[in-house]
């Protein structure tokens, strides 16, 4: 009997080890991923973070949005979601001079909420404090003047609206080839991430599968192109941040903003 236990068991690690590519990663490609916590520390201590525009937001976040992880903001309607996401695909564009990343930005934008108007005014909100607290720099910067204009932050969002769930999960797909062409994107904004599923989705289990599975895809393009991935999302219970906590597929998804891929706040 313990033989025909063992001989599934042996079949799968059979598989396993054959599998490669899209199917799923070789036991070699795996054992060569390895890596020391010491030099998880460096590299976590050494990761870039996106100013969200608050001093307050940013001690609680750790210094600001992570680059290579998945951050995702919580709150009821009307409460900024949308506003700090745009602000974001803004101050990722600050160039390395003034202490930005110089990036660009990806805004899936699921609910039609998106106002170009306003982007424009955030920019011009941005230049203006870039100018005000680094004079210095900006005349000592020419290529930096440059890109000091409205029209050249606008120009460097990428935009993309969602009208489907299905759309959605195409869109997501699409991206690793996206930022493969595009690799000066530093950060890919969802607003909201569940807003199709919501409306769409009757089988609760269903949708639990197809959401983890798609934000098991964001952790990855995370990691691999060095972004800061935000998803918007409404919280329908009162709650503050808890960690190691994730219930996908109840809009809901808690977990300290200190674990290295997903992390979460909802705001009050």
């Amino acid at each position: 009997m313990s033989h025909n236990r063992s001989a599934p068991a042996e079949d799968v690690l059979k598989v396993a080890g054959k599998c490669k590519g899209a199917d799923g990663p070789s036991a070699s490609s795996v054992l060569k991923g390895a890596q020391n916590a010491w030099d998880m520390l460096s590299d976590e201590q050494s990761r870039k973070h996106i100013n969200t525009g608050s001093a307050d937001l940013n001690n609680i976040l750790g210094g600001g949005i992570h680059c290579k992880e998945v951050t995702e903001i919580g709150g009821v309607p009307g409460i900024g979601k949308t506003q700090l996401g745009i602000q974001l695909a803004i101050n990722v564009q600050i160039p390395l001079e003034y202490g930005g990343l110089g990036g660009k930005a990806v805004y899936i934008d699921t609910e039609g909420s998106f106002m170009v108007e306003r982007v424009y005014q955030i920019a011009e909100g941005c230049i203006s404090d870039i100018l005000e607290y680094f004079p210095y720099c900006h005349e000592k910067a020419p290529s930096g003047q440059k890109r000091l204009k409205p029209e050249s932050f606008l120009a460097d969002i990428y935009y993309f609206r969602i009208c489907s769930y299905t759309e959605q999960i195409a869109v997501i797909n699409y991206l690793e080839k996206f930022l493969e062409e595009h690799k000066d994107v530093r950060i890919v904004i969802i607003d909201s991430v569940t807003f199709h599923f919501r409306q769409d989705f009757d089988d609760m289990a269903l949708r639990t599968r197809v959401l983890s599975g798609l934000s098991l895809k964001l952790m990855k393009l995370a990691k691999a192109h060095n972004l800061a991935q935000q998803n918007m999302g409404y919280y329908q219970c009162t709650s503050t941040i808890r960690r190691n906590t994730c219930r996908l597929g109840e809009d809901i998804l808690l977990t300290s903003g200190s674990t290295p891929a997903w992390s979460a706040l909802k705001l009050q």
